[in-house]
């Protein structure tokens, strides 16, 4: 095994009109997918009906969505997504697509999109950005914010779970390291995972012309099967977890870490873990520390 393996630099894996898909066509992935698109004015990019899910993510700039449902295909129906001026400018709306939907995404901006093989079809769900849960996970150096747009207590998907977390500078997550690679039924699910990373100057610093955002991610093996990845990662760059502990992630200091998490597998849709026993101690060492008083991060407060 070479270490980074299920690491991909930012371009590594276009395709087309698309800066990143991830799909099956990569050996040994099969359960979840991801397509990262940068449009010009004017922009489309087209995403077929077929046996997939998908939730469309703006990640910077507004978009519309044409959107034509497998009981009506002679009607599309469209959709604006208002979004936001960066990942790091609170949570944004986002839509959700049953399997067998096709779309056609137009507007100016970054937008990821999402999916999972599925065979339920299940209708459209718009989320607006002010019905986005947002979870302050974790306390002191180990503080992030969660948004859970695409979670199971807030989307009905047949298989997807997504979410998005900031990290702000100096900070960990995906921490302790944890795991979900077998189905123990109620205890921890089979999940593939994809980390999709963004990161920025931090909020309010003077910081050079020539900075160049970055964030640390890792990840190692289980009993499930081995994995190396130690990285340093910055804006469109792909970390995929098959199996194994990952974790820790860092956000360097003068910069702050985003991911979006993709995550499906064969089995319920839960996100059950289990943590590293040598490690999941770190949890109970966060009572009565405060979270960190930089977050939440919102739309408008302070240099995004």
């Amino acid at each position: 095994m070479q270490g980074n393996e299920w690491f991909f630099p930012r371009g590594e894996l276009a395709e087309g009109n698309w800066e990143s898909v991830v799909n099956d066509s990569l050996t040994g992935w099969q359960h979840t997918g991801l397509r990262v698109g940068v449009l010009a004015e004017g922009g489309r990019v087209r995403l077929d009906a077929g046996a997939v899910e998908r939730v469309v993510v703006p990640l910077a700039g507004s978009f519309v969505l044409e959107v034509t449902e497998p009981d009506a295909p002679s009607t599309a129906t469209t959709t604006r997504l208002a979004g936001r001026a960066s990942v790091f400018d609170g949570p944004t709306d986002v839509l959700y697509l049953g399997a067998g939907a096709s779309a056609v995404i137009s507007g100016t901006g970054r937008v990821a999109v999402a999916e999972a093989p599925a065979s339920e079809a299940k209708p459209a769900q718009y989320v607006a950005r002010s019905s986005v849960a947002v979870e302050l996970r974790g306390a002191g150096r180990s503080s992030r914010q969660v948004h859970n747009f695409g979670t199971p207590d807030a989307l009905d998907a047949a298989k997807l779970i997504v979410c998005e977390v900031i990290t702000p500078a100096e900070n960990w997550s995906s921490y302790p390291p944890h795991k979900h690679d077998r189905l123990v039924p109620g205890h921890e699910s089979a999940l593939e995972e994809i980390y999709y990373f963004e990161c920025a100057v931090t909020r309010d610093a003077d910081a050079s012309p020539e900075a160049r955002p970055f964030g640390m991610f890792s990840t190692y093996s289980s009993a499930a099967g081995e994995i190396a990845t130690n990285a340093m990662v910055h804006s469109g760059d792909i970390a995929l977890v098959p199996f194994g502990y990952h974790g820790p992630g860092a956000a360097a200091p003068g910069y702050d870490r985003y991911y979006l998490n993709v995550m499906a597998g064969p089995g319920e849709r839960a996100w059950n873990i289990t943590d590293d026993p040598a490690h999941g101690w770190v949890r109970g060492a966060w009572r009565g520390q405060d979270v960190d008083p930089r977050l939440p991060y919102t739309a408008g407060a302070g240099t995004v």
